[in-house]
Order: structure tokens, then C-alpha cells, then sequence
């Protein structure tokens, strides 16, 4: 049976927390944490994105069976997994590389990601600041940052963090879980 396998490239604050939600997710095949969105030249890496200086956020590669799930479906997990309504920012991560950014791969991608944004902006109390942008170079982060979650889930970060966002996923998005 061939799949209809498709990408989807996202960014929500930390790759940590996004990975780890979406490694929860039903049909998706894959999540690589990584980079996109800057602007210098060459591969960069993770001490200089975290300077906030090369203009690249963090985000995940999703790898996904479209006919398991919908791309729809995965704006809808990630837009309410993180808060799209603070600008460089989700929770105490600060800078440009913590942005909330959708970067679509087609048109199609892009019509769905406004689409998704404008049905789900009434239920936020501020308005929506996740960047709709035409998918850049995605650069695979370091191997230490791939399953973060999954290889350090007693580590301070992914106990005050993460688990409050997987905990989120799960009672709203408990139909669409592995």
C-alpha cells in the first residue's frame, strides 16, 4: 500500500516541545528538529542560533501520511500545543529563533495554514504572530537536540515544559494519538 506522504515544516518556540508532540501523533513518520528561516550564509549551528544573529528560528521537519492525517489537522495540533499570540517568544525563550513560523512548501500549504490561523484566531485573547513564510533551507540540528524529549524526559526542561504541552495534546487532541 503506497502512502501519501508529505512534509510539514513548523516552528514553535523550542524544537524540544514541538518534536516531542508531534512524535505522538497518528501517521506521523518522522520529526526532525532543525533550522530554517536565516539569513547568513553556510550550515549554522545551535550556539549560533541560539545568539538570535543568524535570523533562523527552531523547527521541526513532520514527515507525515496524509491520508492517516491532514495537513489541516497538523497546523491545528501544533497552533494550539504552543502560543501563537507572543511575538520571538514561548515562555521564557526569548529571541527570533523562538518564533512561531509555518513554512509552507506549496501554495495549497500556505492557503491551508491562513486558513487554519484565521478559524482558530477567535479562540486566543491576543492576536495570532505565527509567520506564514515559503519553506528556506532546512538545516537538520545536531544529534543531541533529535528526541530530545524521548532521550532526556527527567531533564528539568522537559518536566516543566514539555510535559505541560504533551498534557495539553493529549486532552484536546486525544483522537489523533498513536
Amino acid at each position: 500500500m503506497s502512502k501519501n506522504i508529505q512534509i510539514a515544516t513548523i516552528g514553535g518556540g523550542c524544537f524540544w516541545c514541538t518534536e516531542a508532540v508531534f512524535e505522538e501523533v497518528k501517521g506521523v513518520e518522522k520529526v526532525v528538529s532543525g533550522y530554517s528561516g536565516g539569513t547568513v550564509p553556510g550550515r549554522p549551528t545551535y550556539r549560533e542560533i541560539c545568539s538570535g544573529l543568524t535570523g533562523h528560528a527552531e523547527v521541526v521537519q513532520v514527515t507525515f501520511d496524509a491520508d492517516v492525517i491532514s495537513y489541516q489537522d497538523i497546523l491545528i495540533i501544533f497552533m494550539t500545543t504552543h502560543n501563537p499570540t507572543t511575538l520571538n517568544q514561548q515562555g521564557a525563550d526569548r529571541g527570533t529563533q523562538y518564533r512561531s513560523v509555518i513554512f509552507y512548501h506549496n501554495e495549497e500549504q500556505k492557503k491551508t495554514a491562513k486558513l487554519v490561523l484565521n478559524e482558530l484566531a477567535v479562540y486566543f485573547e491576543k492576536p495570532i504572530v505565527t509567520e506564514i513564510t515559503k519553506a528556506q533551507t532546512f538545516f537538520e540540528a545536531e544529534k543531541e537536540h533529535q528526541d530530545f524529549y524521548k532521550n532526556n524526559p527527567d531533564y528539568g526542561y522537559c518536566t516543566f515544559v514539555i510535559d505541560p504541552k504533551l498534557h495539553k495534546l493529549r486532552q484536546l487532541h486525544s483522537d489523533k494519538l498513536k
